[in-house]
């Protein structure tokens, strides 16, 4: 249970725990597990700090003691700790767990509240486009800047991801059979033109009007409570964004980790898209509709890596998504199609810039 200020109370007891799915590879992050005790759960999380000692490899996903870079490791104690962020989502439709931050040598620990919903991998079209209607008031509002808000993180994150995009110019990954079976014409010529507008795209996302931004705004990251709250987790990017780039994380990467067909993905923009402006405009944002749209739109840079790898990835004889074993050629599909997609939004980017 909740006290008066939102926090979640600490209790005693004999204890099980589960450990749930996250992603080991974030150095940030020790483990994720369901505590559960006779008076109910809680969700442990355990933030390691990177400068005391810790037995952690370098690479992309390297935590850093600098509090403005995207893998800060405190940033999500600084997060649920912060009356003010809390109180900037009241009434948007989003909300934030309940929280009780323990800090000790080797890092801190969240004990969260184990939220009650409907989780988001099982979200139908109307969640989704609950998510996108609370997410447009809540950055309809002027940005909250804090001394841990991640700052450029669309670029640092996409730029330090270690593929080698010149795999795309290679005609040997491209008839690779998997591929050959699975991506649709012409996604290779259109994934050549965003990697040639790559810095373009991300200047555009840089010059677009600043809103508040969770930058890991996706399914498996979000519960919808019963009263149709959208409860926000995993906080570890937070920080400075575009207008528009927290749903243009949130579309494609539904279908990317396969909890949305790629079919509908088209659908899902359509429907969502429309809510997030009414959710800007309902909290007084004065920035334009076509501002909104490039940021939705320009977005699509983040992925320019995903393509690479799995070019890279095709020849291998496993393949997973989100951390699990999946079908290579039902994955390959239905990235192929997303990509596609995505190729979409980076003309269309390029055309309003221009």
């Amino acid at each position: 249970m909740a006290d008066t200020r939102g926090r979640l109370l600490l209790v005693d007891g004999d204890r099980s725990a589960e450990v749930l799915r996250y992603n080991p590879d974030n150095q940030t992050t020790l483990v994720v597990e369901r505590v559960r005790t006779s008076t109910g759960s809680r969700v442990r999380k355990e933030l390691r700090r990177p400068d005391r000692g810790s037995p952690w490899r370098g690479g992309h996903w390297a935590a850093s003691t600098d509090p403005g870079h995207w893998n800060y490791w405190h940033r999500e104690a600084e997060v649920y700790r912060d009356e003010d962020l809390r109180a900037s989502l009241a009434g948007t439709g989003l909300g934030l767990a309940a929280a009780e931050v323990v800090e000790h040598d080797a890092g801190a620990t969240l004990w969260l509240e184990d939220v009650v919903g409907t989780p988001g991998p099982a979200f139908d079209l109307d969640d989704h486009v609950a998510t996108a209607a609370a997410l447009g008031p809540w950055q309809g509002r002027p940005p909250l800047s804090r001394p841990w808000s991640s700052q450029r993180f669309l670029r640092e994150y996409s730029t330090s991801r270690p593929w080698d995009l010149t795999v795309v110019d290679d005609d040997a990954a491209w008839e690779q059979p998997l591929v050959r079976a699975t991506w649709p014409e012409g996604l290779r010529d259109g994934w050549a033109r965003l990697l040639a507008h790559r810095g373009d795209l991300l200047d555009v996302m840089e010059e677009l009007p600043r809103v508040s931004s969770h930058l890991d705004a996706w399914v498996s990251n979000v519960v919808r409570r019963a009263d149709g709250t959208v409860v926000l987790l995993d906080w570890a990017f937070a920080g400075d964004g575009a207008v528009g780039e927290d749903l243009g994380n949130w579309l494609p990467d539904a279908v990317f980790d396969l909890f949305w067909p790629a079919d509908r993905l088209a659908e899902l923009e359509a429907a969502c898209f429309p809510a997030y402006l009414r959710g800007l405009r309902a909290s007084g944002w004065p920035g334009t509709d076509t501002e909104a749209r490039l940021g939705l739109v320009a977005s699509c840079v983040k992925y320019a890596w995903l393509l690479p790898l799995m070019l890279a990835r095709a020849g291998g004889t496993q393949q997973r998504a989100y951390h699990q074993d999946v079908d290579a050629q039902h994955l390959y599909r239905q990235r192929g199609t997303a990509l596609a997609h995505l190729v979409g939004w980076a003309d269309e980017a390029m055309s309003i810039a221009s």
